[in-house]
């Protein structure tokens, strides 16, 4: 994130990445845009107090899809978060994304979830890619322009 300063795409809600992106974009007067297919996650962070704290505002835009093709994502990004489900579309948005945003970051990357998200199909559409295996669920980040050698 601080690499950038561009929009912000997150691709499925979560108790970890929504606050995190949220504050990131909010401190930095970015735009971040929070997608998710299930209306339960959508209102847990948007309409709902969720630990006293109402996530939707000027910087953050939360959006509801029941299909993700109907997502409309298809323009530049400076960062895109991969986390959502049903477990199979996630490569299918990440080939619609590779060649849009800076950074793809994708969770649960490690060769355990190989058969569940088949992430060897998209790999083959980067430049580049950085592995985070500092803990049990790896991510990767994915870009086509930009060099991740010194990433971290």
């Amino acid at each position: 994130m601080s690499l950038t300063s561009g929009d912000v795409l997150e691709m499925g809600l979560g108790f970890f990445s929504t606050p995190y992106l949220h504050y990131q974009c909010l401190l930095s007067k970015r735009h971040l845009v929070s997608y998710d297919n299930d209306k339960g996650w959508v209102k847990r962070f948007s309409v709902s107090d969720f630990h006293n704290h109402k996530y939707q505002g000027p910087y953050h835009e939360f959006k509801y899809v029941k299909d993700w093709s109907e997502a409309d994502i298809d323009k530049p990004w400076d960062v895109v978060l991969v986390d959502h489900s049903p477990d199979f579309r996630r490569i299918i948005e990440i080939k619609r994304l590779a060649n849009l945003a800076k950074y793809i970051v994708i969770h649960d990357s490690n060769e355990k979830f190989e058969r569940t998200y088949h992430y060897s199909e998209i790999y083959p559409l980067f430049k580049y890619r950085k592995i985070w295996d500092f803990d049990e669920r790896h991510a990767d980040v994915l870009s086509n322009f930009v060099n991740l050698d010194d990433l971290w």
